[in-house]
């Protein structure tokens, strides 16, 4: 197969296989840690109105589902790159990164969360899904 091909292949797949890891991940966590009650999650409106009786606790999935969807997607990336690995691995982890990013605009969530999550959520994880793949660091 052609290295440009398999390089946009990687990139789409790292992408698609992320998304779907982390949203199986935001699917579940209800089940797991129910929201506070009247809360519901598959509401923007409502949990923009309710985020104030959010705990600790219920960050643990979100966060997990933005780091694990990541490093799912730049391993992803990596495995199936033709050259480059490393750099198609931090991609995905740049893309999930501007994802994160506009998503601290659309639902404000505490301020130790938003660091917690955009600095250990996507770049650290994109590299270690490189990482995973390549065996160095770069």
């Amino acid at each position: 197969m052609n290295p440009i091909l398999k390089n946009i292949l990687a990139v789409i797949a790292g992408v698609v296989i992320g998304s779907v890891v982390n949203m199986g991940i935001i699917t579940l966590s209800p089940s797991i840690i129910p929201p506070p009650e009247g809360v519901n999650v598959t509401d923007m409106e409502s949990l923009k109105a309710s985020m104030h009786l959010f705990e600790p606790k219920h960050f643990i999935f979100p966060f997990l589902a933005h780091a694990l969807g990541t490093l799912a997607g730049a391993f992803v990336a990596a495995l199936i790159a033709a050259t480059n690995k490393m750099r198609f691995a931090l991609g995905v982890g740049i893309f999930f990164l501007i994802g994160g990013i506009a998503n601290v605009f659309m639902l404000p969530s505490p301020a130790w969360f938003t660091v917690l999550d955009l600095a250990g959520a996507y770049l650290p994880m994109g590299w270690l899904g490189g990482k995973l793949v390549t065996g160095k660091g770069a």
